[in-house]
C-alpha cells in the first residue's frame, strides 16, 4: 500500500480486510511479570517481539504506548523503533501512542520525530493532546498530510479527571471537547471514505454528549480490562459506529507469552467486535 495514500483510506481498508481491532502494546511491569519476564530491557524486547510476531500480520492496527518503552531510556526507545518498523513491514498500521502537545518549533520537532519519513520512529499515526489550543497541533497536521499520516486528537478520555477540561464550557457555550471535534471535522471536510484526523473517545464513557460527526476515525480505548465491552459501542457511538476503531490491550496481551494464545485472543476480540458492530456499519 502506498505510503502517501491518506491514512484514513488505508485504515478503512485495513479494518475491512483484517477486522475492526486495534491492539495496544503496553509492556508495563505487571504484564512482564505475568509472562515470566524481567522488568528490564531484555524482558521488554522479548515481550514486544512476541506481540509483533503474533499479531502484526493479522490485526488492522497496533498501538504501542511510548511511555512503557521510554522508561528504559535509549535502549527501550530502540526496542520501540524496531517494533514500529517490523509491525509496519508486516502490514499492520501503527498508531504510536505519545499524546504529544506543545507549541511552535517544539510541536514541529515532535511531529518530525514520528511523522517524517525516514525518522527512526516513523509511524502511520500518533496521538496528540489539543488542550494548548487546536491550532497548536498545526505542525503535526501539516506534516502528516503530504506523507499519508494520521493524527488522533484527544477528545473525550475515559479518566474521570478528563471531564474537568474536556467538558468545561467555552465562551460560545460549547464543551471544549466539542470545539476540538468541530475542528477535526473541518480538517476532514470532503475526505472519503474516511478522513485522516481522528478523535480519541473512551469506550468506558456512559455517554458522549457531543456530536461525533468528524468524518474521521474514532479511536475507542477501554475495552476489556478497563470495563467496556463490544456491546457498549453501538450505545455510545450510535450512527457513527462505522468510524470506530475499537482498542484493546490487556485482554489480548494476557494470553501471552504463547504466540498461538495471542493470536487466538485477538481473533476472539475481532469476532466479538464484528458481531457487535455488524448491524450498525
Amino acid at each position: 500500500m502506498s505510503a502517501t495514500e491518506p491514512f484514513g483510506a488505508r485504515l478503512h481498508r485495513a479494518m475491512a480486510e483484517r477486522g475492526p481491532l486495534c491492539v495496544g502494546i503496553d509492556p508495563h511491569a505487571a504484564l512482564l511479570a505475568d509472562w515470566g519476564l524481567g522488568d528490564d530491557v531484555a524482558g521488554l524486547e522479548r515481550f514486544t517481539r512476541t506481540v509483533v510476531e503474533a499479531l502484526a500480520d493479522r490485526v488492522a492496527v497496533l498501538k504501542p504506548q511510548s511511555a512503557f518503552f521510554e522508561r528504559f531510556g535509549s535502549r527501550g526507545v530502540a526496542v520501540l523503533e524496531r517494533a514500529v518498523a517490523d509491525s509496519r513491514a508486516a502490514g499492520a498500521l501503527v498508531v504510536t501512542d505519545v499524546k504529544r502537545g506543545d507549541i511552535g518549533s517544539t510541536m514541529a520537532a515532535y511531529a518530525a520525530a514520528y511523522l517524517e519519513p525516514g525518522a527512526p520512529l516513523f509511524s502511520d499515526a500518533i496521538t496528540v493532546s489539543p488542550y494548548l489550543g487546536f491550532e497548536s497541533l498545526r505542525p503535526a497536521l501539516d506534516l502528516a498530510r503530504p506523507h499519508g499520516g494520521g493524527i488522533f486528537v484527544l477528545g473525550l478520555t475515559s479518566n474521570p479527571e478528563g471531564a474537568q477540561v474536556q467538558r468545561a464550557t467555552a465562551a460560545d457555550g460549547r464543551p471544549l471537547a466539542q470545539l476540538m471535534l468541530d475542528a477535526i471535522a473541518r480538517e476532514n471536510a470532503g475526505a472519503a471514505p474516511l478522513g485522516s484526523v481522528g478523535a480519541v473517545i473512551g469506550a468506558t464513557l456512559s455517554t458522549a454528549g457531543v456530536d461525533l460527526a468528524v468524518n474521521g476515525p474514532l479511536l475507542a480505548p477501554g475495552i476489556g480490562a478497563q470495563g467496556a465491552t463490544a456491546a457498549d459501542l453501538p450505545r455510545l457511538f450510535g450512527d457513527r459506529i462505522g468510524q470506530v476503531v475499537p482498542s484493546v490491550s490487556r485482554s489480548v496481551l494476557r494470553a501471552g507469552p504463547s504466540v498461538a494464545g495471542l493470536r487466538a485472543a485477538a481473533e476472539a476480540e475481532v469476532g466479538a467486535l464484528s458481531a457487535a458492530l455488524r448491524d450498525r456499519r
